[in-house]
């Protein structure tokens, strides 16, 4: 019995270091890969956002009639 818990410890211990050996790999790569990416291709300087201008506090009174309206009308049928 000794034995074969011997051997099944030493697969984990196996198979738990391969993982760890892919996982550190993958970070690796991965860490390469986005340092290549920033040094080839820099990211692109912001481009100046055209200025919007300021929108309108004042509502015109055709539309305000026009949301009476419609809430007296939805009011009256509900």
């Amino acid at each position: 019995m000794t034995e074969l818990m011997m051997s099944g410890v030493e697969l984990m211990m196996v198979g738990m270091g391969l993982v760890f050996l892919f996982l550190a790999m993958l970070v690796l790569a991965m860490k390469l890969m986005s340092a290549l990416v920033q040094r080839y291709f820099p990211d692109a300087p912001p481009a100046a956002s055209p200025v919007r201008p300021a929108a309108s506090t004042s509502t015109d009174a055709s539309v305000i009639a026009a949301i009476s309206a419609a809430v007296h009308q939805y009011r009256s049928r509900h």
